[in-house]
């Protein structure tokens, strides 16, 4: 929905496992940036007109066959170009450069030394770290382009052109291990490009109500409200756009947390008088899932059954045409490959879960935000904090925190043993200091004494991770005493539980969620 704004950059993704990263680092500085694929036609860029282009790093080699090559006449387009990692070697390979591999491979952090304090090192130490990801390296340089740091092992680090505004950097600015890098990108888009800084949760409104208005004319939306922050945000979006035009649906399938429903009619109906309804589903779903183990395919069948019963619900609510969704940046990026040669991790329910038969024209206004642009959002619309700030949830719900089959007796003692976590991370006031907090249920159970009496029961898995957008995480190194009172309670309280374990794996290698 969002279109690109005044001064915006665009991302051209050459397969970098840090193109995410680039594009959230430039809105830290309130500059719109949009990702598309490395062959981007000439036409389409034009007729975004970016402020500037940055060329993601990629995995391959410039020199290697079948290997990602862009439109070399990007570089005639008189727009300020910044090359990074792989990026740089194909601007150097296009432009009459040349690049080699390497005899000895670059990774991880790495001395630099600044040798020209060009536009884009303006105000930097002339000696500091960077990461560098790469097995390649440039021997030659284009004509008219000057060389302007260099390391120990990479003589070539970064170059310039002044004139035509070309820049190309070896290493990673986006990733925090560099030093500067928040700076280099800073002074690319401000000395360079000469960005302004417009980019914020105001414009967004205006923008996206703009868009929405003009896409649905006088036709009705239907939302998928599961009650997370991110349906709830386009719902509040979407009603501050077009109002009663606008009908909520809330589904219980069965998958949800703990009093999830009567919260839901509590902000959206009471307080917010949207027009809401809702569906009990919860059979129709579970003998769908029965004895379905495969999170893929538990991905799918939860996405098909959504849109079907949506259909089945939008022709008894008159000629609705339009489905609102809260899928976000991350959903996309993860679930396929929109923007480039970037592996698939897995299937988010609000992209890939969608069958081609779906009748309904999909509304999705928060699919350009990360998450904590989400919350800005929210906060904007004047969502309440419980709804803000809440942990994110996953779009299948239960049935990816239940490792192997679904019945009613893990739902329930999952539902209540995520209901403790929550609640005893907001009882030692440490909810809002972590990105996401649940509890998983494992496949196996293991034996227990209770009472003097020997239990065979469930083990559950604890998750808690920081993270700034989703597309990184490390987990929470909780304290004791608070991991103690959840296991205690879980164990003594939830019936068929009696094993609590803590999983401490970062994102990478691991994702947050376990399916």
């Amino acid at each position: 929905m969002c279109q690109m704004s005044k001064d915006a950059i665009l991302i051209l993704d050459f397969g970098s496992q840090y193109t995410q990263l680039i594009a959230r680092r430039i809105r830290e500085h309130k500059v719109y940036s949009k990702i598309l694929p490395y062959n981007t036609s000439i036409s389409e860029i034009k007729k975004l007109k970016p402020k500037g282009i940055i060329l993601s790093g990629g995995p391959a080699s410039v020199y290697d066959k079948k290997v990602p090559h862009g439109d070399s006449h990007i570089f005639k387009l008189n727009i300020p170009i910044l090359a990074i990692c792989y990026g740089m070697q194909w601007m150097v390979y296009a432009l009459g450069g040349n690049v080699v591999q390497a005899d000895k491979h670059e990774y991880g952090r790495t001395s630099i030394e600044i040798l020209d304090s060009s536009k884009l090192f303006r105000s930097i130490k002339n000696k500091f770290f960077v990461w560098m990801s790469h097995g390649d390296y440039i021997t030659e340089i284009p004509a008219d382009f000057e060389v302007t740091a260099q390391t120990s092992n990479t003589p070539v680090a970064s170059i310039a052109n002044k004139a035509k505004n070309l820049y190309g950097v070896q290493f990673h600015p986006e990733v925090t291990h560099t030093n500067y890098g928040k700076k280099i990108i800073e002074n690319y888009l401000h000395n360079v490009c000469n960005c302004t800084a417009n980019w914020n949760m105001k414009s967004f409104i205006e923008s996206s109500c703009e868009n929405i208005k003009k896409t649905v004319g006088k036709e009705k939306i239907l939302c998928a409200l599961s009650g997370g922050v991110d349906s709830s945000t386009a719902a509040a979006l979407a009603h501050k756009a077009i109002g009663d035009q606008l009908i909520c649906m809330f589904i219980d399938n069965g998958l949800l947390r703990k009093n999830e429903l009567e919260r839901v009619i509590e902000i959206f109906q009471k307080n917010f008088h949207i027009n809401l309804d809702y569906v009990d589903a919860k059979n129709r779903f579970l003998e769908k899932l029965n004895n379905v183990v495969d999170p893929e395919e538990k991905r799918k069948i939860i996405g098909n059954e959504f849109i079907a019963v949506f259909e089945e619900e939008a022709s008894k609510l008159g000629n609705i045409k339009f489905l609102a969704q809260g899928t976000l940046y991350p959903d996309v990026i993860e679930s396929v490959s929109i923007k480039g040669p970037s592996a698939t991790i897995k299937t988010h329910h609000n992209v890939g879960g969608l069958p081609s038969t779906m009748k309904l024209k999909l509304i999705e206004p928060l699919r350009d935000l990360f998450k904590d642009e989400v919350r800005l959002l929210a906060k904007e619309l004047g969502l309440p904090d419980e709804i803000v700030w809440q942990h994110p949830f996953p779009g299948p719900g239960l049935a990816v925190r239940i490792i192997g089959a679904i019945t009613e007796e893990r739902l329930d003692i999952l539902r209540e043993s995520d209901y403790i976590v929550q609640e005893e991370i907001k009882n030692y006031k440490l909810y809002r200091n972590i990105w996401q907090s649940f509890a998983v249920l494992l496949p196996v159970k293991t034996v227990g004494v209770m009472g003097d009496k020997r239990t065979y029961e469930y083990v559950i898995g604890l998750r808690a991770v920081h993270s700034h957008d989703g597309m990184t995480a490390d987990w929470v190194k909780l304290p004791y005493e608070i991991l103690d009172k959840i296991a205690n309670r879980i164990i003594n309280e939830v019936m068929g539980a009696n094993r609590v374990v803590y999983d401490i794996t970062s994102k990478p290698p691991g994702t947050i969620e376990w399916e």
